[in-house]
This record gives structure tokens, sequence and C-alpha cells, in this order.
């Protein structure tokens, strides 16, 4: 019978695990995620789930619709230069940007957070952005996990991954393609820039300038060059889901990996395809500086990234003025980029 070569009682913070640690952080992020408190949801962190009232959220008779993503490798630019306080914000904007594409409203998030090692200060830092996420979004953070595995994850690396559940009212679903016919418009809603697409070839292209995160951005005067590319991904419920609820939209696209040239049919039928006009809208200076500095062709510019736009709405041609001059008195910049024709 092997035995304990020392004397000492063995304790789960004697393997990597400090569960003080874990019950302090939940402590830290609890008047975060009652910052995020909305109809339908009374956040309290602490239980085995969370739960949310849909009646009270205002449904009558509702379908959920759930997504679910992470942020990729840009995660590795926040771990190396410490900026931690925007990946929450990415994590949220990817996962209810989608459920927004179908017509919902974000009701409630969960995250997971897995580390190595548990640095409440930097866990906490995180949760801080996907607080802040679920506060632009008007979504409900009732829950998560965070998880500390050490030999998994080697010094202060992490991931995140997120969750989040949406309602919309039964036929109000998009996209409503049998209302889609040739002609219709697409208006394009900017981007704030390579939201939390293509990250891999970005850090190739930054590897081949010969940049430090520190170093001036190239295309963002006054900020570096983490700064820059770490601007947080644009949620747009607070600009699109009312024009959603006026029948003004027939289909939405989320303009993620693949670009606009993969995402858009996936908002529309068979029959019809999107044809953008590319010199409609002014495309950020990080976008060209990266095609530059990568030698980059077009068409892998269009596959990789967002190009400057986040969002595309498909909208009768009518409709689209008014669509346009809603979206830029809420805050956004919007113009029609292209219409619908047939296949």
């Amino acid at each position: 019978m092997s035995q304990n070569p020392t004397d000492k009682s063995l304790t789960y913070a004697d393997a990597g695990v400090s569960i003080d640690t874990g019950d302090a952080l939940i402590e830290k992020i609890k008047p975060m995620a009652k910052s995020t408190r909305r109809p339908g949801a009374d956040v309290s962190l602490g239980g085995f789930g969370g739960a949310f009232d849909l009646r009270a959220a205002g449904f009558k008779d509702p379908v959920l619709v759930s997504g679910t993503d992470g942020v990729g490798t840009k995660l590795r630019i926040a771990i190396d230069t410490g900026v931690l306080d925007t990946v929450g914000i990415d994590l949220v904007a990817m996962c209810v940007n989608d459920v927004l594409a179908q017509g919902a409203e974000p009701l409630f998030f969960l995250d997971y957070f897995a580390t190595g090692y548990l640095d409440k200060d930097r866990a906490a830092a995180v949760i801080s952005g996907i607080a802040e996420g679920c506060r632009q979004a008007g979504s409900a953070l009732i829950g998560g996990e965070t998880a500390e595995m050490p030999g998994m994850y080697e010094g202060e690396d992490f991931d995140l991954a997120g969750f989040v559940v949406g309602a919309a009212e039964r036929g109000k679903l998009l996209p409503r393609l049998g209302k889609m016919k040739a002609g219709d418009a697409l208006v394009g809603i900017s981007s704030s820039g390579p939201h939390s697409n293509g990250y891999s070839l970005i850090r190739k292209v930054v590897e081949l300038s010969g940049l430090s995160w520190s170093d001036p951005a190239p295309f963002a005067p006054g900020k570096t060059l983490a700064e820059a590319l770490l601007e947080p991904t644009k949620i747009y419920i607070k600009s699109v889901l009312p024009l959603i609820r006026d029948d003004l939209v027939k289909g939405l696209a989320h303009i993620t990996g693949g670009g606009l040239t993969e995402n858009t049919p996936r908002m529309l039928p068979s029959h019809l395809a999107g044809e953008y006009d590319m010199a409609s809208w002014a495309r950020p200076a990080v976008f060209d500086w990266l095609q530059e500095t990568g030698n980059i062709a077009e068409t892998e510019m269009q596959r990789a990234f967002n190009c400057g736009i986040g969002m595309v709405l498909a909208a009768a041609p009518e409709q689209a003025d008014e669509v346009v001059s809603r979206l830029t008195a809420s805050g956004e910049t919007a113009q029609i980029v292209g219409r619908l024709i047939a296949k």
C-alpha cells in the first residue's frame, strides 16, 4: 500500500485549487451581476442555477433562441498585455449579436472562465467586462462557472466561453424568407474594428510588422497597438431590436468570421444573393494597415474580416431610408451598402 511520503495532510490548495479564492471572487463579482438586473431576472449569484420569468419580461407566446461563443485568440493579446477589462464585452457581443440575428431579445447570459491559477483580481477585471457587455445588451448576468484547473492552463493563461438565451414572440423570428425579394435593400451598420474575428491572422501581421503591443498604433493616433486592436466588439441590440419589432427588418446577418461573403447567405432564401457596393462605406484604417502590412489579398480580407460592417439588415427599398435614419438617431453609422438580387 503506497503512502504519502510526508506527514503533511494534503489539501485541495496543495494541488493548486483554492476554494477560498473562488469564494472571494464570487463575493467580488456579486455587485457586477446585480448591476445587470432586468425584468424577469432578480440576479443573485451562489445558487445551482439561474431562473428567468418570461412573463415578467413581457412575453406572451415566446420562442427561445440560444447561442454560445468565445473570444478566440483576441484573448492572447489581452493576456499578454494585461488589458483584461474589455474582452468580457467581446464575449457578450459575440453571443447576443447572434441571437439578435434571429430576431430575438437577449434575456440572460452565463459565462465560463477557466484558468490554471485563479487570481481573483484578474478574473474580476474580466467579469467586469462581461457585466458591462450585459448592461449594453440589456441581458441579465444570472450565473456562470469559474474553473481553476492547474495542469490544463500555463501561467496566466485563461479561456472564456459565453452562453445566452433570448426570446422572440412566435411568428416574429428572423429571417422572414418568404418576404424577401430581389431589389430589397441591404443596410450596413459600421463595426468598431475587427470585433473578435481574424485575430490569428492579425497577430501574424503584427509579428511581421516588428511592432510591439506598446508601440503607437500606425492606424489609430493616440492609442497603443494593443489598445487599438482590443477595441471591443460593438453590441447592436438597443439600436436594431426596435426596428425588428416594428417589422422594418426582413433579415439580419451578424458579420463574423467569413465576412460579408459567407455570412450574408445565412439570412437569405436559396434563390437570392447579396450584391454589395464596396465603395459605399469608408473602411476603417485598421483594415488598410492589416492588408498592406500583411500583403493580404482583397478576397482574403473579405473572408477573414468584417471590413467595417458589423451587421447587415435586409429591408424593403421603400423603408430603407427610414431604417438608416433611425439607426443614425440611435448613434450608429449606417448606410445602404447593396441590394438583393436573383441568383
